[in-house]
């Protein structure tokens, strides 16, 4: 194994009942990453790790359903486990939100790392591209590659960003599926499940896990639309599921 996912969250804009918001834990034969870190992920997480065994922290936008629990982990490292350093690699906003909601710089616990489009690092045996996608606020979709195999992250975009183009030839597409075909609305800055099977068709990835769904939809209806667009492999979503990529 070189490369999985667990999914910790995956509702739209607040958590379902009983749910969480976006949050992934990505692993590699070298690390362990936090992939969002959206409402309800911080208790899941610690299902299968403990905190002190992260190696880095990714977010891609600041808004709370991706982003709240990061100033929760803060007090945690700060106060609980004696932790600092701990990388955390973001859009600007990430930071300044962080210390707005702590209320103090969060530098002395965080190892902040600013990220924009088109940024390429290396962080233990990954490498991770970022890409602005289409958003009301500055989103960072990310491309995760460890040795031969490669997974993609939307985190939220609208229909204007080229989705495709960015998990073009993909393993593994976990993305944001908000909307059901009969609740597309072009005020609302999300992709429906169409919407992501066609991009994913696009790319021809290998398999596509929809997620970022909206609450009081049944997800199987989500997965269901998206593999009709798609026409290939296509996993169901559930808290605590681990996808091997």
């Amino acid at each position: 194994m070189s490369l999985s996912a667990t999914v910790l969250g995956f509702s739209g804009s607040y958590a379902e009942r009983g749910g969480a918001c976006s949050g992934y834990l990505v692993e590699s034969s070298e690390a362990r990453f936090w992939v969002d870190c959206g409402a309800g992920t911080l208790a899941n997480l610690q299902k299968h790790i403990d905190l002190t065994d992260l190696d880095a922290i990714f977010v891609s936008h600041h808004h709370p359903d991706h982003f709240s629990e990061l100033p929760i982990v803060y007090n945690a490292f700060k106060w609980y486990l004696d932790t600092t350093g701990v990388p955390v690699y973001a859009p600007a906003s990430v930071v300044d939100m962080a210390d707005m909601i702590t209320g103090n710089s969060t530098a002395d616990v965080f190892e902040w790392h600013v990220m924009t489009d088109g940024d390429r690092i290396e962080v233990a045996d990954a490498e991770i591209q970022f890409s602005r996608t289409e958003h009301t606020v500055e989103n960072l979709a990310m491309r995760i590659r460890v040795e031969d195999r490669t997974m993609v992250y939307t985190g939220d975009t609208g229909p204007g960003w080229d989705l495709a183009a960015f998990a073009l030839g993909a393993d593994f597409l976990v993305g944001e599926a908000t909307m059901l075909t009969s609740q597309e609305h072009p005020d609302i800055p999300h992709i429906s499940s169409r919407q992501l099977g066609e991009r994913a068709a696009e790319a021809g990835v290998g398999r596509l896990l929809p997620t970022h769904i909206m609450p009081g939809n049944d997800p199987a209806e989500h997965v269901s639309e998206a593999a009709a667009a798609f026409g290939g492999r296509t996993e169901l979503p559930a808290i605590g599921s681990r996808f091997e990529i």
